[in-house]
């Protein structure tokens, strides 16, 4: 019997061991798509304890923020909600957090908490009721005191290079200009223009917003759809200036239903006078929109990442209660695959085709856009269309197993720009270490079984790229 998560996890055979240990491993970190907040990074948070850093809590303005990982792993096991967002004291709610990992076998929350525990406090035991407090002290000792357990101490600590976080147009940027000019600061931290909230036409919230982004580039009204598309792209080149190397929409589904500039403005005015828009209406606006920032990022070297196929907000009651990014979204079925590759036709046509990461949420896609893939490539930069990591829900073992082999199945995996934490924790970086094991563990199985030459160069080539390389060639790191 193997020994618990010893330096050998996930590492099946001696090329597996090989290939992480001595090519994954030293490899720096590029997260280019994250939701950590740019004000921690300056201001250096330190957390005072491990509820903290993976629960979350209730911030000042009421808005509730943390690891919605974990608060469905707690869920799972019928804890309260007062001990997962709510105001019960903070060790009774790590206690709880703890009695539900301990049922999590085969969940990837029970590798990456422990895996935490081990890469940033040294501490190397499995994390169980009986040894909770223990390790609730060992490790609040250290985020207390440890001046490498503070916010930047751990994203020096996991040898990141770069972060991407998410921003909405309207966002100031203030935190990143001052990062930008801290030279203490050693990571590259860049926005990345996340556009949703002009895009959904027919969700609530979007004739103020619109007024927002008026504001945003010193208007009062935006009467028109042009209106929109050019104070996007004015937001957008704001944050090229900041280093931007990124988009990010996050859909419901992807939509491709080209109208004329009068039927688009038409369905434009509906909603400013809060009218109801239809599906097929709400389609045209935002083809058009997405269309001319498509043009935009490619005219900006900026990467396209599309993730779709959602269905958020599914418990009505907890959504109405702690609002969205709570936990309770879940992997939606879609049929859109046909109207993305319109989409990327477009503007293939006119050769303004960005480079692209295309993500879905139900892993029944991965075959489909790995050909899509395929069919958009081009000699501008290798690996230009991208599947995207696996994401979200499907970030597990099996699923990121799925993913790289239908890369491998249809496309090039040596091309893959590799993993993300999408996360809210700084601790997630151990994510990295995760998907680098389930990476090298496939390629050792690959040449040991006879299915791929022990060219130790190539190998080399291929495992440094997908866990950095990459990603910080096809970004411009």
């Amino acid at each position: 019997m193997k020994a618990f998560m010893d330096k050998d996890f996930l590492l099946e055979t001696g090329t597996a061991r090989h290939l992480f240990h001595d090519y994954a491993a030293p490899q720096p970190l590029s997260d280019y798509h994250c939701h950590i907040p740019p004000r921690e990074i300056y201001e250096n948070r330190r957390f005072n304890n491990l509820v903290e850093v993976w629960l979350g809590g209730t911030a000042a303005d009421g808005t509730v923020f943390g690891d919605h990982y974990k608060w469905r792993v707690m869920r799972s096991n019928g804890t309260p909600e007062e001990y997962i967002t709510g105001s019960k004291p903070d060790y009774e709610r790590f206690l709880k957090f703890v009695d539900a990992l301990q049922l999590a076998i085969g969940n990837p929350m029970y590798h990456w908490c422990n895996l935490e525990l081990r890469q940033f406090f040294g501490y190397d035991k499995p994390l169980t009721p009986e040894n909770a407090r223990e390790c609730w002290d060992f490790c609040n000792d250290k985020l207390q005191n440890d001046p490498s357990l503070t916010v930047r101490g751990i994203i020096e600590k996991a040898n990141v290079a770069f972060i991407g976080t998410t921003d909405d147009p309207i966002d100031s940027l203030e935190w990143h200009e001052k990062i930008a000019a801290d030279p203490t600061i050693k990571v590259k931290v860049c926005p990345s223009f996340r556009p949703d909230k002009a895009i959904n036409i027919n969700k609530p919230g979007f004739v103020e917003y619109i007024t927002k982004l008026a504001a945003s580039v010193g208007k009062t009204r935006l009467d028109t759809v042009d209106d929109v598309c050019a104070a996007l792209v004015e937001r957008l080149e704001f944050f090229a200036k900041l280093g931007c190397r990124a988009s990010d929409h996050g859909l419901d589904y992807i939509p491709f239903r080209p109208a004329s500039a009068e039927e688009t403005q038409a369905v434009y005015a509906k909603a400013l006078k809060g009218e109801a828009v239809t599906v097929e209406e709400a389609e045209k606006y935002q083809t058009a929109v997405l269309l001319h920032l498509g043009r935009a990022y490619h005219r900006l070297g900026i990467a396209m990442q599309l993730h779709y196929s959602c269905y958020r907000n599914a418990n009505e009651r907890i959504y109405r209660a702690l609002g969205p990014d709570t936990g309770v979204d879940m992997i939606a079925q879609t049929t859109c695959g046909a109207d993305i590759a319109r989409f990327l036709s477009a503007l293939d046509l006119t050769g303004e085709l960005p480079k692209t990461i295309l993500y879905s949420l139900n892993g029944v896609d991965n075959d489909m856009l790995a050909t899509m893939c395929g069919c958009f490539q081009s000699d501008e930069i290798p690996g230009k269309i991208q599947l995207g990591s696996a994401w979200w829900f499907m970030d597990t073992k099996s699923g990121m197993e799925n993913q790289m082999r239908s890369l491998a199945n249809l496309g090039l995996l040596g091309n893959f720009v590799g993993m993300l934490t999408d996360s809210r924790s700084f601790l997630s970086y151990a994510r990295h270490d995760y998907f680098r094991r389930i990476l090298c563990n496939l390629i050792g199985n690959w040449v040991e079984n006879g299915e791929y030459p022990n060219e130790d160069a190539t190998l080399r080539r291929i495992v440094e790229g997908v866990s950095f390389k990459n990603a910080e060639r096809y970004f411009g790191l």
